[in-house]
């Protein structure tokens, strides 16, 4: 397994848009994207300003997301 990016919540919501993800909700810092082709792939990105989202919260994004860790630095 490869190392995971230091990512904040904004960056990886716009790599997330750049796959194919769109906004489904949102519930105060918190949106819900979906993958516009395939529902099953989903996400809960945390958007808390200057703070880089912690490797196992990552790490459960892009696993519901159903992204690589190798795809998720070429979206960055």
């Amino acid at each position: 397994m490869s190392q995971l990016p230091q990512v904040f919540g904004p960056r990886l919501l716009r790599a997330l848009e750049k796959a194919g993800f769109v906004l489904r909700r949102q519930r105060g810092s918190h949106p819900a994207v979906v993958h516009s082709l395939d529902m099953n792939k989903r996400a809960i990105i945390p958007l808390h300003g200057s703070k880089s989202i912690k490797p196992g919260t990552l790490n459960a994004i892009l696993k519901g997301a159903q992204i690589s860790a190798e795809e998720l630095k070429d979206l960055l």
